[in-house]
C-alpha cells in the first residue's frame, strides 16, 4: 500500500526553489540576534515575576550585633543524643558580630564565643525573658517589695551577672 503523500506532492515540495531557500535562510540568520534578544528579555521578565512572588512571602528577620537569639538545638547536637522530648531551641545567645548578611558569630551571655558561625535559618530572635517574668509575677498578685526582691534574685541568674538589676523606677 502506497501513502497518498508519495503520489500527491504537498505545496511546499511543489513550490520549492534553491534561490528562495537560500534567501530565506539568510533572512533567518539575520534575525537570530533579534530572536535571542527577545528570548533573553522574556527570561529576565520571568525571573523578576518569580522573585516578586517569592519576596512577597518572605518574612524579614533583621538581626544585628548585640541581639539575643536562640539557636536550633538539633543542629547544635548533630549526634542526636538529646532525645525527642528535648527543647528544639537553646539559648539565649548574643550576636557577637555579623560575618555576612545572614551569617553570625555568637557568644554566650557570659562572653564565651561559640566556635562555629550560624546561619539565620537556624536562629530565632529571643523573646525577652524578663518581660515574660515580670508579667508572670504581676499575675501572681505579689506586692511591690516581693516582686522587687524576686526579680533581684532571679534576673541575675538568667543573665549570668551578679547584683541587683531592677531599681524601683524600672518597675
Amino acid at each position: 500500500m502506497i501513502p497518498v503523500e508519495i503520489g500527491v506532492q504537498s505545496p511546499r515540495v511543489v513550490h520549492f526553489t534553491e534561490e528562495n531557500n537560500e534567501e530565506g535562510i539568510r533572512c533567518l540568520l539575520d534575525l537570530v540576534e533579534e530572536l535571542r534578544d527577545k528570548a533573553s528579555i522574556k527570561v529576565v521578565a520571568y525571573q523578576q515575576r518569580v522573585s516578586r512572588y517569592y519576596n512577597k512571602r518572605v518574612i524579614p528577620r533583621p538581626l544585628r550585633q548585640g541581639d539575643l537569639v536562640l539557636r536550633n538545638s538539633a543542629i547544635a547536637d548533630p549526634t542526636g543524643t538529646r532525645g525527642k522530648l528535648a527543647p528544639t531551641w537553646e539559648g539565649p545567645y548574643k550576636i557577637k558580630r555579623v560575618l555576612r548578611p545572614g551569617i553570625f558569630k555568637l557568644e554566650t551571655l557570659g562572653g564565651r564565643e561559640i566556635a562555629k558561625a550560624w546561619n539565620i535559618e537556624r536562629l530565632r530572635k529571643s523573646i525577652n525573658k524578663f518581660c515574660k517574668l515580670y508579667k508572670f509575677m504581676a499575675s501572681m498578685k505579689l506586692n511591690f517589695f516581693s516582686r522587687k526582691y524576686l526579680l533581684n534574685i532571679i534576673v541575675p541568674s538568667l543573665q549570668g551577672t551578679e547584683g541587683p538589676m531592677f531599681m524601683s523606677s524600672n518597675l
